[in-house]
């Protein structure tokens, strides 16, 4: 069974307004025609509203880079869900590898931030993968299964239809390397055992699991035709229309 794509550009800390705007209107153009995968944008929070104003309804959705698990409150520098889907995003990535490397997040506070996108009907991208010397170490599956278990601790089955995962191997991010098909299709292949596991049969195989870390045009088409994996969550290459329209249009 082949999954709906989703290729998912991830713009971090890039882009005023005017830049934001330019970028999603010609993502917008490049997707127009297209029917038989769904693409997503997520800007900074700045440029959410313009953002969703620019694609209109072209289809392409939009997402926040992260999001709390509370709907207002003392949480200075925080988004909720109901910020994301007032400015019109109807998604949230969480667990970044950045916001797990670089700002310290834990299993439990990701776990939280799921909820909390969840709680308002977001679409939750979380995002999974080992670093450089876990992977040395042969802790790849280790590493998969506590971010897995944890991410989804008390997710019910019904809600799982609302959830991607993305797996990112922390080596591969911005780096340049990229996970060899096979290294990718392993992992993949996984993740989905092991929400099988956790849940059922059916909703692993209806379950979306994104690639991430160093998608290109020059690797997309390749990594698009492993069995488990059903999209991309891209970085770098997401800031530029062609290169991020390439990846869009894979074979």
């Amino acid at each position: 069974m082949k999954r709906r794509a989703l290729i998912a550009g991830n713009w971090k800390m890039h882009t005023t307004a005017v830049e934001a705007c330019e970028l999603a209107t010609a993502v917008a153009g490049i997707c127009a025609g297209i029917e038989d995968r769904d693409v997503l944008l997520a800007p900074p929070f700045t440029v959410l509203r313009e953002v969703a104003d620019c694609v209109g309804n072209t289809g392409i959705l939009v997402a926040a880079q992260n999001v709390c698990w509370e709907e207002k409150g003392a949480f200075t520098g925080e988004i909720s869900p109901v910020m994301v889907k007032a400015a019109g995003g109807s998604a949230a990535i969480v667990g970044h590898s950045e916001r797990r490397q670089i700002f310290f997040e834990t299993v439990e506070m990701i776990n939280k931030r799921l909820a909390g996108a969840l709680a308002f009907s977001l679409m939750a991208i979380l995002c999974i993968g080992e670093t450089l010397t876990e992977r040395e170490e042969g802790k790849t599956f280790a590493v998969l299964d506590r971010q897995i278990r944890k991410g989804l601790a008390g997710v019910d089955a019904a809600d799982m239809e609302k959830v991607v995962i993305a797996y990112e191997p922390v080596w591969a991010i911005g780096t340049g390397k990229t996970a060899s098909k096979e290294q990718a299709q392993e992992a993949h292949a996984f993740i989905r055992r092991l929400v099988g596991e956790m849940y059922e049969k059916d909703i692993a195989a209806q379950l979306r699991i994104l690639y991430g870390g160093s998608v290109k045009p020059s690797n997309v088409d390749e990594l698009m035709a492993q069995p488990d994996i059903d999209g991309a969550l891209v970085g770098g290459a997401a800031l530029d229309a062609q290169s991020f329209g390439r990846i869009i249009i894979f074979r």
